[in-house]
């Protein structure tokens, strides 16, 4: 393999890599400390596009999006500011894609 040969791939690859949608990694992916992700304020991001898709924080095995949780309902002692704040907290993780 010739120079022109070797310029003419690297061309190409880098073609590849500047001009596709994507960018797949093969490795982890390592942030140093102190580092931040900056996302677009318009539109928004989205980490994990299907419901299927699983997801772990701080170590813990990775799982699929869970099934909702119920609004509280019955009892013999109904306390009313916290049904409306386990309502609040369910209605947030929703919004967020924690729950269904």
């Amino acid at each position: 393999m010739d120079e022109a040969q070797v310029r003419q791939i690297i061309r190409e690859e880098l073609r590849n890599l500047f001009f596709s949608d994507r960018v797949l990694f093969e490795k982890h992916l390592q942030i140093m400390d102190g580092r931040n992700v900056q996302v677009g304020k318009t539109t928004g991001t989205k980490i994990g596009t299907e419901s299927t898709q699983k997801l772990g924080f701080y170590g813990v095995t990775p799982v699929d999006k869970p099934d909702t949780i119920s609004d509280p309902s019955g009892g013999t002692t109904q306390d009313t500011q916290a049904r409306t704040a386990i309502n609040a907290l369910i209605d947030r993780l929703q919004e967020l894609g924690l729950l269904t």
